[in-house]
């Protein structure tokens, strides 16, 4: 059946035809390094699985592609699971790379001055 709402029409996929959603979804950075960070999430995310993330550092946001290393449990409530995960920086531009280098460094001289 044609939908005239429609530019193209759609075909009936047999079987499974694989796909993903990125979804934002608020995270914490509670640690941060030059090749990767442990942030903390609501949600687990899979060991292996590829995402981008937005970090804000300082006046700067930048976009990293980071796979996951690990991801457990780290606090339950009655309302809520805290999941921690480790996420190793992958395929990141020469430009990103220098500008994770230059706020870690900023933060870690800001804090022995």
């Amino acid at each position: 059946m044609a939908d005239s709402r429609r530019d193209f029409e759609r075909i009936q996929i047999l079987g499974e035809l694989p796909g993903n959603a990125t979804v934002q979804q608020t995270l914490y950075v509670k640690q941060l390094s030059r090749g990767g960070a442990l942030v903390e999430t609501t949600f687990p995310l899979q060991i292996n699985s590829l995402h981008e993330f937005r970090l804000s550092l300082g006046s700067l946001t930048v976009v990293v592609k980071g796979r996951v290393v690990h991801c457990h449990i780290d606090e339950v409530d009655s309302e809520t699971i805290v999941y921690h995960t480790g996420v190793e920086f992958v395929d990141m531009p020469e430009w990103v790379a220098k500008a994770v280098a230059e706020f870690v460094d900023a933060v870690k001289t800001g804090r022995q001055g």
